[in-house]
């Protein structure tokens, strides 16, 4: 995958898991993610109706209403089956399911596959970001 066009055309970015304390790593990449100029859709049933990052969190994906590229990551393994499936019924679908460092079920790579998403497992958004700025 070429992760450098993948992040050009990048606009919208779903950040599952996503937590409202800085120190979690989920809140750590999406900041970063931010400020290089993405915009983050929070979703985490557990705050919705809240706003991280200044963004209203929504309690999943099935709520979101817009387009979005990347749907990044930040559930168990176990979880993914899930999140994939939850996924493949987006419209439009997202470019890309990623899982975050950690983070890899070939069960949900493959329903992603399947629906005509991208996958990418085990690897952090961030730091793949920051290494090709």
């Amino acid at each position: 995958m070429d992760f450098k066009a993948l992040l050009a055309a990048t606009k919208t970015i779903a950040v599952v898991g996503m937590s409202n304390r800085p120190e979690r790593p989920s809140f750590v990449v999406a900041s970063v993610m931010r400020q290089g100029g993405y915009r983050i859709i929070p979703v985490n049933p557990q705050y919705a109706g809240t706003t991280i990052l200044g963004e209203p969190c929504v309690a999943s994906l099935a709520d979101i209403t817009e387009a979005v590229d990347i749907v990044d990551c930040f559930r168990r393994s176990e979880d993914m089956v899930g999140v994939a499936t939850d996924a493949a019924a987006m419209s439009p679908l997202p470019k890309v399911l990623w899982m975050q460092l950690g983070v890899a079920n070939d069960d949900a790579a493959n329903i992603a596959r399947d629906a005509g998403i991208d996958v990418v497992q085990n690897k952090c958004l961030e730091t793949t970001y920051l290494a090709l700025r």
